[in-house]
């Protein structure tokens, strides 16, 4: 289980362009080399060899140090780059949510159950990878286990977190697992991807509606009023509604008007910065072509100005030749003889 500042931190260069297409600031994924799937038993017969890796998907052996090591972009490791991660995580779900107990469902290294003990909170983790697992802190170790998240937790939890997981699992895993979580709390922090089917290990991906779909089966709904994209762009908070119905639809269409009247409203901005901008823009083509007349006119300006200074030089030169002539020297030798 990764975050998405994780993901937009560690993502290989070509997928990154791939999800910057998807998401103007796509979150991480479980980058995993296609390759090393290669090295699973395989057979030619299609269904058969979707069984035998749905197998080994809900068994957890695609999710050994291979996978840790290439498939999250920078090896997924305990280290100051990653407990910093689940830090921010741990220190935000407190902040919001203030749970007492949480169960990470999916907790591979367990780092998310290891941040939020060290703020008091009672964490625990389950994974169905045996390495993952064995890679958790030892402070932690008391408090996660090898397992699958579609066995009873048996015990209840203010919050279950299920981060990036169930792409990861079978369907019909999924919908145990979805089950599961809903047994054993009535709030639920959850995220899939809902892209990225080149991800070797993504065998269930399906956009929010369907997540929701399903959590709705259980009598757990959006919480339309609280803000989970610190995880990632899709994360959601299922949260247990006993209301009846109408008063569900209400809250969700209170949600839906305020978004479609603020989109409403920015794209009438966005059309009148539009209409602003083309107007600028002619505002600036035309004070272009009025600096480039008064270019033109100053440069025949200059070139006037030229011409009257070499006339002037002319008529100087020709002022100063007549004044040292023939009939200047006798006008004044003349003059000079008649005051005499």
């Amino acid at each position: 289980m990764l975050t998405g500042e994780s993901r937009n931190e560690n993502r290989e260069p070509e997928t990154e362009k791939r999800t910057q297409r998807a998401h103007s600031s796509a979150p991480r994924n479980f980058w995993y080399n296609t390759e090393r799937c290669a090295s699973h038993p395989a057979t030619s017969d299609p269904s058969r060899q979707s069984m035998d890796n749905a197998h080994v998907m809900s068994s957890g052996g695609l999710f050994d140090a291979w996978y840790y090591q290439t498939g999250c972009g920078s090896p997924y490791q305990r280290n100051d780059h990653w407990l910093g991660i689940f830090g921010k995580l741990a220190d935000r779900i407190i902040a919001e949510i203030a749970p007492r107990s949480v169960m990470d469902a999916g907790c591979a290294l367990g780092m998310l159950v290891e941040q939020l003990r060290a703020r008091g909170v009672d964490a625990e983790g389950v994974d169905i990878s045996e390495y993952a697992i064995a890679q958790a802190d030892e402070s932690v170790r008391p408090y996660v286990r090898v397992g699958s998240i579609t066995e009873p937790f048996n015990r209840r939890y203010d919050l279950i977190v299920c981060i990036e997981v169930l792409e990861h699992m079978p369907r019909a895993d999924a919908e145990a697992a979805i089950a599961n979580m809903c047994a054993w709390s009535d709030d639920i922090l959850f995220s899939s991807s809902p892209y990225d089917h080149r991800e070797a290990t993504h065998l269930n991906v399906h956009p929010p509606e369907y997540w929701a779909e399903r959590f709705a089966r259980h009598g757990f709904f959006r919480d339309v009023d609280f803000d989970a994209s610190f995880i990632t762009p899709w994360a959601v908070r299922f949260r247990r509604r006993n209301e009846p119905f109408h008063r569900i639809v209400r809250d969700y269409e209170r949600r839906f008007w305020e978004l479609w009247n603020a989109n409403v409203q920015l794209r009438e901005l966005a059309i009148d910065q539009r209409t602003h901008l083309a107007q600028a823009a002619a505002a600036r083509e035309n004070a272009e072509h009025l600096a480039e007349e008064c270019r033109a006119y100053a440069l025949r300006l200059e070139a006037e100005i030229a011409r009257k200074n070499e006339h002037i030089l002319l008529l100087e030169r020709l002022i100063h030749r007549l004044e040292n002539g023939r009939v200047m020297r006798l006008l004044r030798l003349l003059t000079g003889r008649r005051r005499n």
